[in-house]
């Protein structure tokens, strides 16, 4: 059995408060977008994961996917399995693919072995593995609150018109994100800002990690900027960084202008 875990996109990211647990609260808008990591799984004598394409750091051992099967183990007495997981989406991006690739192991676990666990029972799996994993169970628009894995649904539509993803190769980890901000109280709801027409989300639909971000790695902000200058209506970092997505109204192939940088594009 074969998924495909996707990446995603943050429309406005406030951090609004330190949690007494160290995390933080944050209110967002995720968007799936369709830059994909490809995730196998088959039956086999004894439980193995392996990775292929980009590389990933750390012991495979702690890898997410991992987290997941052992998560489910713990409930449901499963056969075991060989995980291939070919990496594509880049890590340290703001992307949320790690969470995507946890989330999306559930569900095949949950396909393959037809343990019939319903999208709240998957998002109560997936919570404990990262704050961005239950997002992907349901893979749709939403509005996201406390450490991002609470939900609420919101009306952006954003059918009929083309994102592309910059992606500067640089890793910004979320704890580096993180040293750079102050949590507050946000001046504008964001969930009313993103009723408005995209056009004016520039001045309203803002991402809290780039003030101190953009100052620490310039190219960030000239990304953005060469991106409103290709003609997008809006355009920002995603998550915690590094990546820089710029939306448009009609398909337009931004590569060119950015030959040393990883890119993807396409509808969203």
């Amino acid at each position: 059995m074969v998924v495909f875990p996707n990446a995603k996109i943050n429309l406005g990211l406030q951090i609004t408060e330190k949690r007494a647990d160290g995390f933080h609260n944050i209110a967002s808008c995720f968007v799936p977008v369709g830059w994909y990591d490809v995730l196998e799984a088959t039956e086999a004598d004894a439980f193995h994961f392996v990775s292929s394409g980009i590389n990933i750091p750390g012991n495979p051992a702690t890898n997410l996917c991992v987290a997941a099967y052992q998560h489910l183990q713990r409930d449901f007495d499963l056969p075991p399995l060989r995980l291939h997981l070919h990496k594509v989406v880049p890590i340290g991006a703001g992307l949320g693919g790690g969470s995507a690739d946890a989330a999306f192991a559930l569900k095949l676990i949950n396909a393959k072995f037809k343990l019939d666990l319903t999208d709240a029972q998957l998002e109560e799996y997936a919570r404990p593995l990262g704050s961005d994993c239950a997002f992907f169970v349901q893979n749709k628009p939403q509005f996201c609150f406390d450490k991002g894995d609470q939900f609420a649904d919101i009306s952006v539509d954003l059918r009929g018109k083309y994102v592309a993803l910059v992606y500067p190769n640089l890793h910004i980890s979320t704890a580096e994100a993180y040293a750079g901000v102050r949590p507050k109280t946000p001046e504008i709801d964001l969930r009313q800002a993103l009723q408005s027409p995209i056009g004016q989300w520039r001045h309203t639909v803002k991402n809290d990690f780039e003030d101190a971000l953009f100052v620490k790695y310039p190219v960030l902000g000239q990304t953005k900027q060469k991106l409103y200058g290709q003609g997008a209506s809006y355009a920002s970092m995603t998550g915690s960084g590094s990546t820089i997505f710029g939306i448009f109204e009609t398909e337009t192939d931004v590569q060119p202008h950015f030959k040393d940088f990883t890119v993807w594009q396409g509808a969203l």
